[in-house]
């Protein structure tokens, strides 16, 4: 039964398009049911990470799955730049970070239970993380005083940009070699073929990028709505939004007893984030507009360090426990506090 209903509420998909181009319902409408929508999505995008994965191994699907939910963030995003939102664009990059490492890897435990994890592939993606928030220092540091977009800090970010890049390709490549080697090739009987699972995941990609950015295109009015500051709506709202895709596969297989392929879901993603689609976004943004400094707040940077030591702690010691997945669930409801408080720039 409910299969059957996540089947039958993907056609939440069409209703929000004739929603807001064939009726001209508000924003607040628009926003509801493009929430509501992006729930099946996720659901799709993690079922077919899942077949996938009988091909491929959990490392390879888990980064798979991240590629695929981050491609919606970063159209998002150049989208953004375009509009003139630096500050949204790296409020939910700095979100997107914290939220897979203590939302999603949270709940995913959460539900999972007590699992074994691949150390060293975490391990790695972890360490990438940290290394781009130490090298984001450099930008970051001087936009503290003055005009954090000026164009000297965008120069300063370029380099930054490059190397992260560069070592994010490098690194998962070499990565992807030990996943594929080490997987024995057998797939389930029940399990889709590899072209549609390739197929079926490229398609729901596609919705949930339609459907994410008539969500984020309501946000303003939703969250002036509700007097929330901008600053929180981008690293809270749109954060979770902009990854729904991550947040319900990783559960959803978590859920099922494949805690490796739900913890490279939410590492994998984290990673993508850091080291490939933030720099991918500064490099490009001088296509689409203003070149955007990747020039992150303390608070994104600190909360950002922390949730990737806290999760960091969790990996090392190789087995999951769900006591585990509270307390980072619950380190996530105190950076939500301190994002409140915060405010905007």
């Amino acid at each position: 039964m409910g299969r059957k209903l996540l089947w039958g509420s993907l056609a939440l998909t069409p209703v929000v398009l004739l929603a807001r181009y064939a009726f001209g319902a508000g924003d607040t409408t628009v926003f509801v049911l493009s929430a509501l929508a992006l729930v099946p999505l996720a659901w799709l995008v993690g079922t077919a990470t899942e077949h996938l994965a009988e091909h491929t191994g959990p490392g390879i699907g888990g980064f798979v799955n991240a590629s695929f939910g981050n491609a919606p963030e970063l159209i998002i995003a150049l989208f953004a730049v375009a509009d003139g939102l630096p500050n949204v664009v790296r409020g939910s990059l700095a979100g997107s970070v914290v939220s897979n490492l203590l939302l999603v890897f949270g709940f995913a435990i959460l539900v999972g239970g007590r699992h074994a994890l691949d150390r060293r592939s975490l391990v790695v993606q972890l360490g990438l993380v940290l290394v781009a928030v130490v090298l984001w220092l450099l930008p970051s540091v001087p936009g503290w005083d003055g005009d954090p977009e000026r164009h000297s800090l965008y120069l300063t970010t370029l380099p930054v940009a490059a190397i992260l890049l560069g070592a994010y390709l490098t690194i998962t490549g070499r990565n992807l070699q030990r996943h594929r080697a080490a997987h024995d090739a057998e797939a389930a009987e029940e399990a889709w073929s590899l072209q549609t699972a390739l197929i079926v995941l490229a398609v729901a990609t596609a919705a949930t990028a339609i459907v994410s950015e008539l969500l984020v295109h309501t946000l303003a009015a939703f969250g002036h709505a509700l007097g929330l500051s901008e600053f929180f709506v981008a690293i809270v709202i749109v954060a979770i939004v902009g990854n729904a895709a991550e947040h319900g596969g990783a559960v959803l297989v978590a859920r099922r007893g494949d805690m490796r392929l739900a913890s490279e879901i939410a590492v994998s993603s984290t990673a993508q984030v850091a080291v490939f689609v933030a720099p991918v976004i500064a490099l490009l943004s001088w296509l689409v507009g203003r070149g955007l400094p990747l020039a992150f707040r303390p608070i994104e940077l600190a909360t950002m360090a922390i949730a990737t030591l806290l999760v960091g702690a969790v990996v090392l010691g190789g087995v999951t426990r769900r006591w585990q997945g509270a307390a980072l669930v619950g380190a996530y409801s105190l950076a939500v506090v301190w994002y409140w408080f915060a405010g905007d720039r």
